[in-house]
């Protein structure tokens, strides 16, 4: 289990260093990557209880969450506003697009 812990404190660690220019792709492949790490840790949680150290080695890589899922929420906002960005462009564009039949005329009374 420690070198589990180990792993996955590295990862942390090395995602930590540039959180703040992480992009969404690096920060999917972490989670990824955790979430097979997790499961691991798990069950080896299951057949024995970690010591002390293992708890505080834990706790210490559940101390960085605040700040990836800071960083995650940021790229969730951006992405977000992009998305209505890119509607609200889509429905301004339609209303300038004419909805007319190219062959047909207009016709005009003289008076």
């Amino acid at each position: 289990m420690d070198e589990l812990t180990n792993e996955l404190d590295k990862l942390t660690e090395t995602l930590s260093t540039h959180l703040h220019d992480a992009t969404y792709e690096e920060l999917e492949a972490f989670v990824e990557r955790r979430q097979k790490l997790v499961e691991l840790i798990k069950q080896e949680v299951e057949e024995c209880q970690p010591t002390s150290a293992q708890k505080d080695a834990i706790r210490r890589i559940l101390e960085q969450d605040p700040a990836i899922m800071a960083r995650m929420n940021a790229h969730r906002l951006e992405a977000q506003d992009f998305l209505q960005k890119r509607g609200q462009a889509k429905i301004q564009r339609s209303a300038y697009e004419a909805a007319y039949t190219p062959d047909s005329f207009l016709m005009d009374r003289k008076k």
